[in-house]
């Protein structure tokens, strides 16, 4: 996979780099004119401006930088669900191993946190090919266990890191909708972009089940045995309510929402989202 993983919003860093910057540089991408005013680098008057306003123009480049990519795991019991061979947690640990190298490799500093219950485990931002094989061997290493602590970790992530950054956020997201799109707006109100990864199994959307079933919280351990016919169109109206709430919050703070079912190739799901960012960072 050669496509590049950018930033839908301008980014701030230290060197060079791939993504757009708020700041104005001196790169070979034009943005605007603006007056001159002493004190200003003549090399970047415009004279041809000049001989036609008789007026002096500076041109004004867009800066460009490094990223820092933070990726934000839920490794919760409930991502050890999963009927297609492959859990939840497995399918999320691939699609952050894999744009951590693609950022790692075009020179940005990336980032893990496993979050789970009320601890967690975090990597910090580096940019270098160590810092990358210990970011992979912990992802390997990451197992599900307790209940989700997402909220809270996505808001003390809001807090610690001061500069904008590129936030990947990979979970099943079982917990109430309105703290999380609480935790989505402050991460977007640090300027920080957003992209979610919402992880459900095919059985979780289908609710095909046709006999007496028990369902075990993998969270908590409580269990019901239930007849699945009886509860399937209430089952499927909560579900349809909690996505349409997930989603439509995400469109209103401008996080990049997206809906996964662990039975769609990575690749192709991987493949969409880098190339939907290309597209965004061009038409900036």
């Amino acid at each position: 996979m050669h496509l590049p993983l950018l930033s839908r919003f301008p980014m701030e860093g230290s060197v060079s780099g791939h993504h757009k910057s708020p700041h104005r540089g001196s790169s070979v991408e034009f943005a605007e004119y603006r007056n001159y005013v002493p004190g200003d680098d003549i090399r970047r008057l415009d004279w041809r401006v000049f001989a036609r306003s008789d007026r002096f123009y500076l041109k004004e480049f867009e800066a460009e930088t490094n990223l820092r990519c933070y990726f934000v795991l839920d490794c919760s019991g409930s991502m050890k669900f999963g009927t297609t061979g492959e859990t939840k947690l497995e399918y999320g640990k691939r699609v952050v191993a894999t744009l951590a190298y693609l950022a790692a490799h075009q020179g940005d500093a990336v980032g893990l946190i496993c979050a789970s219950d009320k601890t967690f485990l975090e990597i910090p931002a580096k940019r270098n090919p160590a810092h990358l094989r210990t970011l992979l061997q912990t992802l390997e290493k990451a197992e599900p266990r307790g209940e989700t602590g997402l909220v809270s970790v996505l808001h003390d992530l809001a807090e610690k890191v001061q500069r904008r950054a590129l936030v990947v956020i990979i979970s099943d997201f079982f917990c109430d909708a309105d703290p999380l799109i609480s935790s989505f707006q402050h991460l977007r109100f640090r300027k920080h972009d957003l992209a979610v990864f919402h992880l459900l199994d095919r059985a979780e959307i289908d609710f095909q089940f046709s006999r007496p079933v028990r369902f075990v919280d993998l969270e908590t351990s409580m269990n019901l045995v239930t007849e699945p016919a009886s509860i399937r169109d209430r089952y499927l109206e909560q579900l349809r309510l909690f996505l349409d709430r997930l989603r439509t919050g995400c469109n209103e703070f401008s996080a990049d929402y997206r809906q996964i079912i662990t039975d769609q190739s990575y690749e192709k799901v991987l493949a969409e989202f880098l190339i939907e960012r290309s597209r965004a960072a061009a038409t900036r």
